[in-house]
């Protein structure tokens, strides 16, 4: 299994949206590009969406002008809507849509004022703009856990949710911890049961965690099969329409510390990465 395809997503957008300080176009631009310097391939970079929601992403068009990635490199912006779709496609820099599909109804209203018949509606209309741009798209299942406000949960409202969105011919989806409520045991049940999902595809895992609890959780999805992985350096970052505090993403440090405990070693040079993200963490958040 250690030698199967790995794919690890740099996330500096959602470690950044949250942040209370605006950080500067050009000092996003940079950070981007160290990234594609150390070896990231794949980067969920920006979002379109409201500004007066995200502030921290109004610049998004202005970022993305001024990086050139290589054709190898994945730049994921993230769309709640048709506009927001529209301004990605729009910017010839995204390659991949992200789009955040909850199975928890008080999430999905808080996060993008949806109920989950419009939320189906809009992925199907972004699916089809996808197509017609000829870019990738990616679903997040947010809440795939479980969820903090008491909405029903259970492995096979996510079976169901997961086979809604392949019967539209997506192919990568990714399972979402967005207030890291799973521990490891929830972790590998919950993962091991998507991965026999008919048709699911590559699943993948977005998880959120407090520090000393990021490797076994990584670990935990790892062994159950899952071999794509979401990530942020320092572990920065949350959702700021989840719940009233931020719960940070998962360190990229603790993931490539623990895929080495599985035999995986990861090209990356990320000591640039690590300074460049400390600066941000301390002057912006």
């Amino acid at each position: 299994m250690a030698n199967q395809a790995l794919k690890l997503i740099e996330c500096p957008r959602d470690a950044w949206q949250g942040l209370p300080r605006q950080i500067p176009t050009a000092l996003k631009v940079q950070y981007l590009s160290t990234l594609v310097s150390a070896g990231f391939k794949n980067i969920d970079a920006v979002s379109f969406v409201s500004p007066k929601a995200v502030p921290q992403m109004a610049d998004s068009e202005q970022v993305l002008e001024q990086i050139d990635p290589p054709n190898d490199v994945e730049i994921i912006g993230i769309v709640v809507n048709e506009k927001g779709a529209g301004r990605a496609i729009a910017t010839k820099r995204v390659t991949t849509l992200g789009y955040p599909f909850s199975i928890s109804p008080t999430f999905l209203r808080r996060n993008q004022n949806q109920s989950p018949k419009e939320n189906f509606e809009t992925l199907s209309a972004i699916k089809r703009r996808a197509e017609n741009a000829n870019l990738d798209l990616v679903v997040y299942v947010s809440m795939a856990f479980g969820n903090p406000y008491g909405d029903p949960w259970s492995e096979g409202e996510l079976r169901t949710a997961i086979a809604r969105i392949a019967e539209l011919g997506i192919r990568s989806i990714s399972l979402a911890d967005t207030v890291g409520l799973a521990d490891p045991k929830l972790i590998q049940q919950v993962v091991a049961a998507a991965m026999k999902s008919g048709n699911a595809g590559e699943i993948g895992v977005h998880l959120h965690s407090a520090p000393a609890d990021a490797i076994s959780k990584i670990l935990a999805a790892y062994d159950a099969g899952c071999r794509r992985f979401d990530s942020a350096i320092g572990g920065l970052g949350g959702c700021p329409f989840a719940q009233n505090s931020l719960v940070g993403n998962i360190p990229t440090e603790s993931v490539i510390a623990a895929l080495k405990q599985r035999g995986v070693e990861l090209p990356l040079k990320i000591d640039s990465i690590i300074q460049l993200n400390a600066r941000i963490g301390s002057e912006f958040a």
